[in-house]
This record gives C-alpha cells, structure tokens and sequence, in this order.
C-alpha cells in the first residue's frame, strides 16, 4: 500500500492509536525528515519561489559530493515528499503536497490532548 493511501485513511493520533502499518509507513517520512541535510533539502524546495528547484541550486548548497545529495534526494523522493523531472540535462524538484497535507493532518491535534 502506498504512504499516501495509509495517510489518507489515518485519523489524527488524539482520535485514535495508528496501527502498525500506518505507523511504519509514516514513520519512513519522518525517518527520511529527521536528517538535517534532508530536512534542509525540503526547507531549499518548499521555500523556493514556483515550488520548484533545480539540482544543480541544490547541490550548491551543501558541502557534500553529488552522489550524496542524490543519494538524499532518492531517499525523499521514495518515501513520497519529493518528485522530480528532467528537463534536458538537469533534474527539477518539487515538494508533494498531498503528502506534507496529510502529515499535517496527521499531527493535528487539539490544544487540549
């Protein structure tokens, strides 16, 4: 089952304990955010302005060897937080939406839990 059919069926934890499935597949998107490089390389997609980022931009803002941040960009791009598309030579990311909703969703709890 994909991330965003076991999200999209998941109520926020107040209502209800996840069950071990949907809590391992939503545990892979926080695995895959609780690097700070990933986590950045989200930060460098979400904030850029049209939602998209070339790879090369990407990887200029790190210190680390291409075959790093690729090895990064797969790990997002698996786990569903990131898609691509190559446009001659270069690769363009965006940030998935539905998922960074349905994460949200997720973790929408009221004030008083």
């Amino acid at each position: 089952m994909e991330l965003l059919d076991l999200l999209e069926c998941s109520p926020p934890l107040a209502r209800e304990p996840l069950d071990a499935e949907r809590a391992a597949a939503v545990a892979r998107v926080f695995k895959a955010l609780g690097d700070p490089v990933r986590l950045r390389i989200v930060s460098i997609v979400a904030s850029r302005e049209g939602g998209e980022v070339c790879v090369c931009d990407i990887t200029d803002a790190f210190e680390l060897s291409q075959p790093t941040i690729s090895h990064h960009l797969k790990v997002l791009k698996e786990v569903g937080l990131l898609t691509s598309e190559r446009r001659a030579s270069w690769v363009y990311y965006r940030l998935v939406p539905e998922t960074l909703a349905e994460l949200s969703t997720l973790l929408g709890a009221p004030a008083t839990v």
